[in-house]
């Protein structure tokens, strides 16, 4: 929060502090509600829109607010207007409405969160994604539509990804070149399901279906495909390499080559293990000899990688710093920097049979994987963002990658609209194969 601290004491000391509208209400977002509410001066969560009223009020409730139900535009613009804290279970009337600074997406759907954005970005408003599952699915194609509209789009800190590319920017400010951005995680097991998980869940008042995501290593993959997208690095392998150690995270920069990360142009990973966990890390190299000379006599070791990390991701405590350096400073924490360069593959938890509904994230029937994105595509296999409600058209192994050939999917929405434009638009040497076939 240095700097970012001054300038938000003095848009309190003016009376003009920053508004944020909010989609979602769930344990994240209520957390965010806490953080900018009790702990955050220049700054409000001006209005809230969830479908489930109660849990807005919830949210406001701990931080010692009363807020007023609105289910129309000009009862949400009065209370903007007046200062009054506002709950509604109309997402687009935050969209619709003057005087919010920006909009926070903390549903943790896709394709709900898919038409909120889009109508944000059609009414020329700023987007703040704490959302890596559209992000990773459909991102790119986002931010085209944003960059069109002149609006910004922009994932968060607190989130690993986030968090990732605030390390990135610190290690490529200091004149070096990162070769790895890495995700620390205790636990990978791709089998985990909403039954393993359920006393974890109710332990962080989490659905066992978002837990599950976490140890099945879906959510890691999608985490790190936005990283992929937002720094132009592809994976080593499918799946990332995923080393296991019982250490600390700087005594794995000799289990990696500088010369095949280097011809590879860096990649996203993951590790298990190490220490500090749950924390983030960028690898990074340099040919100077004086940056070599100076970065030894700061104990980072004699090279040719060094190891820069954070011990921690705070989730919805650190949130208020990229919105605060988005509305002050137009500063984008993480986006897409042009098509998609790994994306989310889907692969079969358990053997299922022809005419299997797959269920969600986090669910029984499926786990994600990362992919470079040009292979994905080129294989035709499916995003694990779109693979929700398709229907199996044949028996699958346990492990086996489906393809899109391999299912009939949901009747046509939003998202597959969106996927099937970023693909033609990214991937036009692939445009005699019909998307989403």
């Amino acid at each position: 929060m240095i700097i970012v601290d001054k300038f938000l004491q003095a848009r309190e000391q003016a009376g003009n502090p920053i508004r944020v509208g909010l989609w979602g209400a769930g344990e994240m977002a209520q957390g965010m509600v806490n953080q900018v509410m009790r702990y955050t001066p220049g700054m409000v969560v001006a209005a809230i829109a969830n479908r489930t009223l109660h849990k807005a009020h919830e949210a406001y409730a701990y931080t010692g607010h009363t807020a007023q139900e609105c289910h129309d535009r000009e009862s949400l613009q009065a209370c903007i207007a007046a200062g009054q804290p506002a709950v509604t279970t109309e997402g687009e009337l935050l969209c619709e409405v003057e005087g919010l600074d920006l909009l926070v997406e903390c549903t943790g759907t896709i394709h709900y969160a898919a038409g909120l954005i889009m109508h944000a970005i059609a009414h020329r408003r700023n987007v703040l994604l704490f959302n890596p599952e559209v992000d990773a699915t459909i991102g790119p194609i986002l931010k085209v539509y944003a960059d069109q509209a002149g609006v910004l789009l922009s994932g968060c800190s607190g989130d690993q990804p986030g968090c990732i590319m605030d390390l990135y920017r610190f290690v490529k400010g200091m004149g070096l070149t990162p070769l790895l951005c890495g995700n620390i995680k205790g636990l990978q097991d791709r089998y985990r399901n909403p039954t393993t998980q359920a006393s974890f869940a109710a332990r962080w008042h989490l659905t066992p279906e978002m837990v599950t995501s976490f140890a099945d290593g879906t959510k890691i993959s999608i985490e790190q495909a936005c990283v992929a997208n937002a720094t132009g690095m592809g994976v080593a392998q499918r799946g990332m390499l995923g080393y296991t150690y019982d250490g600390h995270i700087d005594d794995m920069v000799s289990l990696y080559d500088v010369a095949e990360l280097k011809r590879l142009g860096g990649i996203v990973d993951y590790v298990v293990g190490p220490k500090p966990s749950p924390g983030v890390f960028v690898y990074a190299t340099t040919d100077d000899a004086k940056s070599r000379h100076y970065l030894e006599y700061g104990k980072l070791g004699p090279g040719p990688l060094y190891s820069f990390y954070a011990p921690y991701h705070l989730i919805y405590a650190e949130i208020p710093n990229s919105i605060a350096r988005l509305v002050l400073f137009q500063d984008v924490t993480m986006a897409p920097l042009a098509g998609p360069v790994v994306e989310v593959i889907t692969l079969a938890k358990r053997p299922l049979a022809a005419g299997q509904v797959l269920d969600g994230l986090g669910g029984y029937d499926t786990y994600g994987q990362c992919e470079n994105a040009a292979t994905a595509r080129q294989e035709n296999l499916l995003p694990v963002g779109l693979a929700e409600g398709a229907v199996l058209r044949r028996a699958v192994a346990q492990d086996e990658v489906l393809t899109f050939d391999d299912v009939a999917l949901p009747p046509d929405n939003l998202v597959q609209r969106l996927y099937r434009e970023q693909t033609r638009r990214f991937f036009p040497q692939l445009q005699t194969r019909p998307v989403l076939a």
